[in-house]
């Protein structure tokens, strides 16, 4: 299926590494321009030159996205580059481990810009050229909004930040014909995943636990079916999709549990 994304300037955020590489992948193999926005210039570049080294077209700005001026700064690079804007992809974003207990306001409130103030920011600097483009935004958003997960308030408040702001945003911009959806993920197998996992007494035996309660295939979201979903939701081809928040995690969240030892 043609997604008609030929051409079209596509912000990526966080689009270095992990779910965001993933969705640039994708973005590219349709023919689109992703442009990554991200702190790491290394990263950044090294996630373009392999999608250039494939073939694909690609670009990137540096930028700390918790600074809201850095953010305004980074639209219009991707502007002044390229001439216009066709899409947004609000993607960053880390698990801070800000919990209630133990957490404190300073962290949580740096939590917020870098998890959700952001989106918003970037929303804003793009919607000039997305009104002109009749553009697309994704946010990428987490089943800790709706399942909870302990000791991540911030993170999980972010997350329901996105969703709300997800639904807010498809109903502001509906006489721009722009749509707003949003890829809500699980548990998905990242680099920065592994890492985690690691981190825990007996990674394998928790990996295990894990793949185990997602009821479908019992295995780990991949980051290109993640991508393949927001390639999907950015082109025409979801022409009458807006304001959805699509859970892409196998299951994971609203089947029942039960059916996890099923297979």
């Amino acid at each position: 299926m043609d997604l008609q994304l030929a051409n079209k300037v596509i912000i990526v955020t966080g689009g270095a590494r992990g779910i965001g590489a993933g969705i640039c992948r994708a973005l590219a193999a349709e023919g689109a321009i992703p442009v990554i926005v991200g702190r790491d210039e290394a990263d950044n570049a090294r996630t373009v030159a392999a999608l250039e080294a494939a073939g694909h077209r690609a670009g990137q700005v540096v930028a700390e996205l918790a600074d809201p001026e850095a953010c305004r700064q980074a639209v219009q690079a991707v502007i002044a580059q390229y001439g216009r804007l066709e899409g947004l992809v609000n993607n960053a974003g880390t698990n801070d481990g800000v919990g209630l207990e133990h957490g404190d306001y300073a962290r949580f409130m740096a939590s917020l810009h870098q998890n959700v103030v952001h989106y918003y920011l970037m929303a804003h600097h793009a919607l000039p050229e997305l009104k002109k483009s009749g553009g697309a935004i994704v946010n990428i958003t987490s089943k800790t909004a709706e399942t909870g997960q302990g000791n991540t308030s911030a993170y999980a408040a972010a997350n329901g930040g996105r969703n709300a702001l997800t639904r807010e945003w498809a109903v502001e911009l509906l006489k721009y014909n722009i749509r707003v959806n949003a890829v809500v993920v699980a548990e998905c197998w990242t680099p920065a995943y592994e890492t985690w996992i690691q981190t825990l007494p007996n990674p394998e035996q928790a990996l295990g636990d894990i793949t185990a309660r997602i009821p479908l295939g019992h295995r780990m979201t991949t980051t290109e079916e993640i991508g393949s979903t927001v390639a999907f939701l950015l082109s025409a081809r979801a022409s009458h999709t807006t304001g959805q928040l699509v859970h892409v995690d196998g299951g994971y969240v609203h089947l029942d549990r039960a059916l996890a030892n099923a297979g």
